[in-house]
C-alpha cells in the first residue's frame, strides 16, 4: 500500500529507458513520499568489518573519529541496493571507490554496538583546488546512495573539479544495516493488494495486510528499527564530516535529502559548509498534511501532463480533451478494481499497482511519453508497461529480487512520525483527500495506516529545522514538482531561520530542478559550491 515517504527512487540509471524493453523501469531521480510501503530480501547484518575499528562482537574499540577508510574499487551492487553491475569509470578514466565507516548503533551509547555504513567517491579531478568533499543525500528515505551517485556522476562532473563527490547508504539502506521485512514472493502480493478499500471487508484486509508487513519488520529487524530516524542519519554524517577530513559539512540534499540536510544543520548549525537543498520537504507538515499536499501535487502533474498531450500538433492518443485523457484514466482504475490485467509474468496488474506506475511517470517530463504508452496499451488490455512503472516505484528488480527501498523507507518514516491513524481517521479525511485530487486522494489517504501498529514511537509531528549560526542553505523549489509541492521550499527557508535559508524558483515540471536542463538553476548552484557566490533573494529561473 502506498506509505506518504519523503523520497525515493533508486537510480541505476542516467536516464529512463522505454518500460516497454525493460521490466523495471530506472526512475530518474529519488522520489518523496509516495511509494508503497514495501520490503527488501536483504538480511539485515550487524556484524562488522572493514575499518578495523571493531571486534568480532560488533562492540566499539576506541573513538569512532579515529578510524580511517580503507577504499577499494566499487564491486556490483547488492540486490538490497538495487542489483545491477559495478559502477563504470568516470570519463577520463576515474574510478568509482567504496569503503565502509562504523557508527554507533545506538548514539546514546556511543562506545556501545556499532553499525557498518557504505559510502562511495569519486576524487576531485582538480586536486590543487581542492574544496574538500561534497555530501549527496538523493532521497527516500531508503534509496541507496551508493548506487545512485555514480548513475548521476556525469550530471555533477563540474563540481567534482573541486570536491570529491561523496554519498552514502543512509543507516537501515542497503548495505549500511539494511532493514528486511517479507519475502520477495510476499510482497508481490503486497504490492498487488486493494489500498483503497470500498467496504468494511477490504478495510479489514488492508489493515490485516499491513499489520502482517509491520509485525515482519519487527521480526527481521527489530534490533535496528529503534535507531534508523533522520535524526540518527544526521548524527551519521557528521561522523562522516570528521572521518573525511572535512572542517564543515558540504551538502546536497534531494527530496529527503533536504530534510536530512536540515535536520543536520539543527543538530550542528557551526559545521554546516556550503548547502544546496533540491525538491524540497516542507517541514511544517505533519504526515497527514504531507499526504494531501502530495495529493494536490500529484494532481497539478497530472493535469499538466493530460495538458500536454492534448495541445500538441498531433492527436493525443489517449484523449480528446483535458478532462477526457483524466476521465479515462479513472475509468481505468475503476475497471482494475474490478478485473485486473495481465501484467508482467504471472503478476496483474491491478488497481494499486496501475496507481502506483501513473505516479512513478509524473516525477519527471521524461517520463510522460512512457505514460502515455502505458495507457495506450492498458485500454488495449495490456498492462505490462504501466507494471514496469509500478515495479520502479516499489524496489522490484528485474529477476523478481526487491531492493529494500521500500523497507527502509516506511522504517524510517515510522521512527520518524509520531501521528499513528485509524481507519477511522482516513474514512474522516476521504472527502478532502478526494477533493484534492480526484485519482490520487484515495490511494494516499489509506496510505496513513502504514505506520499504525508499529513497533517503535514515532519522534515528532515534524522535524525541528532551525538552524540559527548555521551558513547559508541554498533552498530551490519547482513550481510543477508532484512529490515535493512548491510552497515547500518557502517553508523551509522560514523555518532554517532569517539569513539562512536562500529561496529560489524553478518555474518547471517534475521533481527537482538542478537536473532539468535549466542552465540558469545549475549555474546558480555552482556558483555557489564551487566559488561560494550565494544566489539573491527570491532568484527565479525557467
Amino acid at each position: 500500500m502506498p506509505n506518504p515517504a519523503r523520497s525515493h527512487r533508486p537510480a541505476p540509471s542516467l536516464r529512463p529507458t522505454p518500460p516497454s524493453l525493460r521490466p523495471a523501469l530506472p526512475p530518474r531521480r529519488p522520489v518523496p513520499r509516495l511509494g508503497v510501503a514495501a520490503a527488501a530480501a536483504a538480511m539485515l547484518s550487524l556484524s562488522l568489518t572493514g575499518c578495523g575499528q571493531s571486534s568480532a562482537s560488533g562492540k566499539s574499540e576506541g573513538d569512532p573519529v579515529d578510524q580511517k577508510l580503507s577504499w577499494k574499487e566499487c564491486r556490483a551492487p547488492s540486490d538490497a541496493q538495487g542489483g545491477g553491475q559495478a559502477p563504470s569509470p568516470l570519463p577520463g578514466g576515474a574510478k568509482w571507490q567504496c569503503a565502509t565507516m562504523q557508527a554507533p548503533l545506538d548514539w546514546g551509547r556511543p562506545n556501545g554496538d556499532t553499525i557498518d555504513l557504505a559510502l562511495v567517491r569519486a576524487r576531485a579531478s582538480d586536486s590543487a583546488h581542492r574544496i574538500g568533499s561534497l555530501l549527496f543525500n538523493f532521497g527516500g528515505p531508503g534509496g541507496s546512495g551508493v548506487t545512485s551517485l555514480p548513475a548521476f556522476g556525469n550530471d555533477y562532473a563540474k563540481l567534482r573539479t573541486r570536491y570529491d563527490l561523496v554519498s552514502f547508504d543512509p543507516r537501515g539502506v542497503g548495505r549500511s544495516a539494511g532493514v528486511t521485512c517479507e519475502k520477495d514472493a510476499a510482497l508481490d502480493e503486497y504490492f498487488q493488494q486493494d489500498s483503497t478499500p470500498d467496504d468494511q471487508r477490504e478495510q479489514k484486509a488492508l489493515i490485516s495486510r499491513t499489520k502482517a508487513f509491520n509485525d515482519a519488520c519487527e521480526k527481521n529487524s527489530g534490533r535496528t528499527l529503534p535507531h534508523v530516524a533522520t535524526t540518527d542519519a544526521a548524527r551519521d554524517m557528521d561522523l562522516m564530516r570528521q572521518v573525511l577530513g572535512d572542517k564543515k559539512l558540504h551538502y546536497f540534499g534531494i527530496s529527503y535529502g533536504t530534510e536530512l540536510g536540515a535536520v543536520y544543520a539543527h543538530l550542528f548549525p557551526k559545521k554546516v559548509g556550503r548547502a544546496v537543498f533540491d525538491a524540497v520537504v516542507d517541514p511544517t507538515q505533519d504526515s497527514e498534511q504531507g499526504s494531501l499536499g502530495q495529493a494536490k501535487g500529484f494532481q497539478l502533474a497530472l493535469d499538466n501532463f493530460a495538458r500536454d498531450c492534448v495541445s500538441k500538433t498531433s492527436d493525443c492518443s489517449i484523449g480528446d480533451t483535458q478532462q477526457d485523457v483524466k476521465d479515462r484514466i479513472a475509468k481505468l482504475l475503476k475497471e482494475l478494481d474490478a478485473k485486473p490485467l495481465t501484467g508482467i509474468g504471472d503478476r496483474d496488474l491491478t488497481q494499486t499497482s496501475a496507481t502506483s506506475g501513473i505516479a512513478q511517470s509524473l516525477y519527471s517530463k521524461d517520463f510522460w511519453p512512457y505514460l502515455t504508452e502505458g495507457l495506450e496499451q492498458a485500454y488495449d488490455g495490456d498492462g505490462r508497461v504501466l507494471m514496469a512503472l509500478a515495479d520502479s516505484m516499489n524496489g522490484r528488480n528485474e529477476d523478481g529480487t526487491y531492493s529494500n527501498l521500500q523497507a527502509a523507507n516506511v522504517s524510517i518514516n515510522c521512527a520518524d512520525d509520531k501521528p499513528r491513524y485509524t481507519p477511522a481517521d482516513v474514512e474522516k479525511k476521504l472527502p478532502e483527500f478526494r477533493e484534492s485530487s480526484p485519482l490520487f486522494g484515495d490511494y494516499l489517504a489509506w496510505s496513513m495506516v502504514s505506520c499504525t501498529g508499529w513497533a517503535v514511537p514515532g519522534a515528532a509531528d515534524h522535524p525541528d529545522v532551525s538552524a540559527a549560526g548555521s551558513a547559508p542553505i541554498v533552498v530551490i523549489g519547482n513550481t510543477g514538482d508532484p512529490a515535493t509541492p512548491y510552497e515547500g521550499a518557502a517553508r523551509m527557508a522560514d523555518a532554517l531561520g532569517k539569513g539562512v535559508g536562500v529561496r529560489m524558483t524553478y518555474k518547471g515540471q517534475g521533481h527537482g530542478a538542478y537536473d532539468s536542463g535549466s542552465s540558469c538553476v545549475r549555474t546558480a548552484v555552482n556558483s555557489y559550491l564551487l566559488d561560494g557566490r550565494v544566489p539573491q533573494e527570491g532568484k527565479v529561473c525557467s
